[in-house]
């Protein structure tokens, strides 16, 4: 299905000098404040309890390279605070158990569904299914949210909600903008990580696109010869924003001197552990809503000791089938890797390009194949 000699998803490094400097824009806590204003009342009331969280940290310098916030429009939060309301903060336990069931196409067997806590109130899964565009704003090689405009993109990706939405109607489709926000490298870098930063203002620009057509976000980390422990604390004030969620890509977490690109890399329980305690630890400390946590996998040795994987009432974890392919290397490596390996939720990408770049490959998936699969995938990413 791949060439595991060098990675086909592979698509040549990101040139610091293709980075410009940073550049004002709406600030962390005005992007913050326009994401809250078409949220559900829950994360409206989240909003105003980690409130002291973004003004703090919408002070802080960039991870990737200084910069200013801009000014906080104070007529909007005034807005969200005058009209934010309480809601209870109980799931219906009732509903989420047949859910979970109706991914399992109503076989309950011992791998699916998988026995975990239930989630906290505000969880997104299995109350919805995401459709994401994946990529990044430097490369139109890295997937389809680089590729195309702005405006075309986006429409783009609510022609294929709509798609979802009518092939399922017994849950509600969101987008979401999946960006790559560190992206491994062949160069070495100063740092010797084999790793690039993205700079806070195009994260920036992905969080303002977003708000265009009220989309989630995740932000995506090849952390090549660096660690999720120094990666992920650097997207803290992100993860702070209610619709900012996370992924991780085993193929790029190299070890010894491989360079990332030569072989595919793995991930331990362990590493994805720390994702998800760090996760944990964020939504409760700021009374946030879950998490949801991508994991992508094509192989089984992308990731290790899967039945070690821990899971959390406020944190989803989705084991993402990310080959490309033919249809029966598609589902086989689905079988392998999502069905047989258990942790929560399961996820599916569909390559716009390299699925069907065999001339045998007519055409990719569509949604009701892709929901006939066991178990059925709540989270679709396009790239």
């Amino acid at each position: 299905m791949r060439n595991f000699t060098k990675s086909s998803k592979y698509h040549g490094d990101i040139q610091t000098r293709d980075i410009p400097d940073q550049d004002d824009g709406p600030g962390l806590l005005g992007l913050a404040i326009e994401m809250y204003k078409n949220l559900p009342f829950f994360s409206i009331r989240a909003f105003l309890i980690a409130l002291p969280s973004f003004l703090l940290i919408s002070c802080e310098p960039s991870s990737a390279a200084q910069r200013e916030d801009g000014k906080v429009n104070q007529q909007e939060a005034d807005s969200i605070l005058t009209h934010a309301e309480i809601a209870p903060s109980v799931i219906d336990t009732q509903v989420y158990n047949k859910l979970m069931l109706q991914l399992a196409h109503n076989m309950d067997s011992s791998l699916w569904p998988v026995p975990c806590p239930l989630p906290s109130y505000g969880a997104l899964l299995p109350f919805h299914r995401i459709v994401a565009y994946y990529g990044n704003l430097y490369s139109t090689r890295m997937g389809i949210l680089g590729e195309l405009p702005a405006p075309e993109m986006l429409e783009r990706l609510q022609g294929e909600v709509k798609k979802w939405q009518d092939a399922d109607t017994t849950i509600k489709v969101l987008p979401a903008l999946h960006y790559i926000a560190v992206t491994a490298q062949r160069d070495p870098g100063k740092a010797k990580k084999y790793r690039l930063r993205m700079p806070d203002a195009q994260i920036d620009k992905v969080l303002e696109m977003a708000t265009r057509i009220n989309a989630l976000v995740f932000l995506d980390i090849q952390v090549g010869h660096s660690t999720l422990q120094d990666e992920i604390p650097l997207l803290r004030k992100y993860l702070l924003m209610p619709n900012v969620h996370l992924g991780i890509d085993p193929e790029y977490a190299m070890h010894g001197t491989t360079v990332p690109g030569d072989r595919v890399g793995t991930f331990d329980a362990e590493d994805i552990n720390y994702a998800s305690d760090y996760l944990s630890t964020l939504v409760q400390e700021n009374h946030l809503p879950p998490k949801v946590l991508v994991v992508h996998r094509f192989k089984k040795g992308m990731v290790t000791n899967y039945k070690e994987i821990k899971t959390y009432p406020d944190v989803q974890i989705v084991m993402n089938m990310d080959g490309f392919g033919s249809r029966g290397k598609k589902l086989t490596t689905y079988k392998y890797s999502i069905t047989n390996e258990p942790v929560q939720f399961a996820g599916f990408k569909i390559f716009y390009k390299n699925d069907i770049a065999d001339p045998a490959w007519v055409n990719i998936m569509q949604p009701a194949e892709v929901l006939s699969l066991y178990p059925v995938p709540v989270y679709i990413q396009y790239q």
